[in-house]
């Protein structure tokens, strides 16, 4: 048993390692005071001080970060609603509802953009043949792709936290003389709220990241800082690369590392919670 736990171990550490020392060589790299990506030469900034003096990687950074918020803004509201719409149906329709909303979870990225890419070329088509103006791939439509897959992630956030809630409460508010909306606003949202952060940070952190959907949606008219990264490795290999990816690296790890904090943090609440309620209910039976 513990010649198999020193190797399920060994075998996990060296999982690890396949999979992120190249990604530690890369931001040791984009340190590098020389351009060589194998012999180090000394510490230095300027790969970073190049990168942002470089107009073109700071219209893609103005674009990412504005396509991210913007989908995030939108998937959160959109998401967290149709949550609710769903918690409210019967379990057969909420099942289909549920699968339904796993398909792009599931789906490759790839086939998303495409099919994405292709609506909006025939919708484009048929804009422009009805209205007669010409209208393009852009930033439109790569803001619309963003919230349509940032929506789902933001959904599964949000229904454990309804599962949670005492269907009751809601009706309490109601007979106790709250409004529909008031009672929402100061019952149901503050219950939920920790799914809806989660399900934002989740939202922003797939948005910045994303690269497939948007190569295929955003046409000539947008640039995120992924395609950036693309593009600058086909034209030309420059340490700036390294730079741009390890900032975008240690962003998503940020995001992810907050996302994780959160949901222990919820989980060790609901389990003090849990654990005062039995107890509370063991000192009423002993009385």
């Amino acid at each position: 048993m513990k010649r198999n736990g020193i190797g399920s171990r060994l075998f996990l550490g060296l999982v690890f390692l396949f999979l992120y020392a190249p990604i530690l060589v890369l931001v040791a790299f984009s340190f590098n005071a020389a351009k060589s990506s194998t012999v180090w030469t000394g510490f230095s900034l300027q790969w970073y001080v190049e990168l942002f003096q470089d107009s073109y990687v700071l219209e893609a950074l103005q674009t990412t970060l504005l396509v991210s918020l913007l989908a995030t803004a939108v998937a959160t509201v959109a998401g967290t609603a149709a949550a609710i719409g769903f918690a409210n149906l019967k379990k057969r329709f909420r099942s289909v509802c549920l699968t339904v909303n796993n398909i792009p979870l599931t789906n490759a990225d790839i086939i998303t953009g495409v099919s994405m890419m292709l609506l909006f070329v025939a919708a484009v088509g048929a804009f422009s043949d009805l209205f007669g103006v010409s209208i393009q791939l852009g930033f439109g439509t790569l803001l619309i792709a963003h919230i349509t897959f940032d929506i789902p992630y933001v959904i599964l956030s949000v229904m454990p936290k309804l599962r949670q809630l005492d269907p009751n409460i809601y009706e309490a508010a109601q007979d106790l003389g709250a409004s529909g909306f008031y009672a929402f606003r100061k019952v149901i949202l503050p219950e939920i709220m920790p799914g809806i952060l989660n399900g934002a940070l989740i939202a922003f952190t797939m948005s910045i990241d994303d690269f497939v959907i948007s190569y295929f949606t955003a046409g000539s008219g947008a640039n995120t800082l992924s395609m950036v990264v693309y593009s600058m490795v086909r034209r030309r290999i420059s340490p700036e690369i390294n730079a741009l990816s390890t900032i975008m690296f240690t962003v998503v790890i940020v995001l992810m590392v907050v996302v994780n904090l959160r949901q222990s943090h919820q989980d060790r609440r609901l389990a003090q919670a849990i654990r005062a309620e039995r107890q509370a209910a063991d000192s009423r039976k002993g009385g």
